[in-house]
């Protein structure tokens, strides 16, 4: 595997931007209702859990940036639109597909699938067209 110098920003900033996306996709005014319903999870037990979920997430995050980083790099996408297609077939291919057996084999409701792998859609388009641009 080539080694690739890591323009530590860039990952950095597309992890924030996932966050940041995921407090507004799973806020009052996105979806935090009907995934709570649909998850079964109790608004105190968000409250109790969102600390450590947060910490999770952020770490998260940033190994899918870093991941997203050379995916983009690897791919020669040197502009916003073909980092944004890095991160939407990297979308297509892994989470789409995991949410999608999960959907089938634990017979979750198609909409809570559709909740978290919609979030995860925008986020990884947009972290790809950041990297697309700035590394």
């Amino acid at each position: 595997m080539q080694q690739i110098p890591i323009n530590w920003w860039a990952v950095i900033v597309a992890a924030i931007i996932r966050m940041v996306v995921g407090s507004v996709w799973f806020s009052p005014v996105g979806f935090m209702k009907p995934w709570q319903r649909l998850a079964g999870i109790s608004e105190a037990q968000v409250k109790a859990s969102f600390g450590r979920a947060i910490g999770i997430d952020a770490v998260m995050s940033l190994i899918m940036a870093f991941i997203l980083f050379h995916a983009v790099v690897y791919a020669g996408a040197t502009n916003a639109w073909a980092g944004a297609a890095v991160g939407f077939l990297n979308w297509l291919g892994f989470i789409f597909t995991v949410f999608v057996g999960l959907w089938a084999y634990e017979q979750k409701p198609a909409k809570l699938v559709s909740i978290t792998a919609g979030f995860n859609l925008v986020a990884l388009i947009l972290m790809g067209a950041l990297i697309g641009v700035w590394h």
